[in-house]
Formats: C-alpha cells, structure tokens, sequence
C-alpha cells in the first residue's frame, strides 16, 4: 500500500498542491503547472520512461526542471522530471525524502524535516 502526505505550498507566488509519496525514485513536475507558470527547463542527461503517472501508457521524460517551493517556515529547492501527472502539481518521492532525511509519523501522517 503506498502512503501519501497531501499539502500545499507556494512557488512563484501562486498557491500550489504536492504530494509527498513512497512508491518512486523520482521527483515529478506536472508539465501543464511547468508551462503555466513559465519555468525554465533543463535539457534530462539520460532521458528515460516512466509508465505509472497517467492513463495513457509510458512517457518519455526528456526534460528536468528546478523548483524553487515554500510551505509555512519551510523553504526547498529540488530537481524534477518534467512529465504529465493528473493529481498534483509536484511529487515529491524517495529522492526528495533521502536527500533532506524526512521522517514520516505514519499513525499521523506528518513529516518531520
């Protein structure tokens, strides 16, 4: 069963929803929010596919795009891969998780950073 923690945060300035997950090595952006909000995106050094993020089969990802987020006190950074994702408009996976060391209190589905 996979856990997921549903929050919002800030990025441009525009009120944002991430998910915060435990199934994936990677950290995703929503190719629509992407464009809206005009971010500049980085050419991926090892392009690759990922099946499980919509209904229509595998996606190519070709493009990383760094996210500048803030929630409350809490300001990050982090580099995603560039795809279409119909939930949110971030994911945040294991990567994300490992690099910042979060503890996720399952029982009340907070994270601690």
């Amino acid at each position: 069963m996979e856990n997921t923690f549903h929050t919002r945060c800030h990025i441009n300035n525009k009120v944002c929803s991430i998910i915060i997950g435990s199934e994936s090595y990677a950290n995703t952006a929503n190719i629509t929010f992407v464009r809206k909000l005009n971010l500049n995106t980085i050419k991926h050094e090892r392009p690759y596919r990922l099946q499980w993020l919509n209904d229509y089969g595998e996606v190519r990802v070709t493009k990383w795009v760094l996210i500048s987020f803030s929630s409350v006190k809490y300001k990050d950074d982090v580099l995603c891969d560039v795809v279409l994702i119909h939930t949110t408009h971030l994911l945040l996976e294991r990567p994300w998780q490992f690099n910042r060391k979060t503890k996720h209190d399952e029982l009340k589905n907070m994270y601690s950073l």
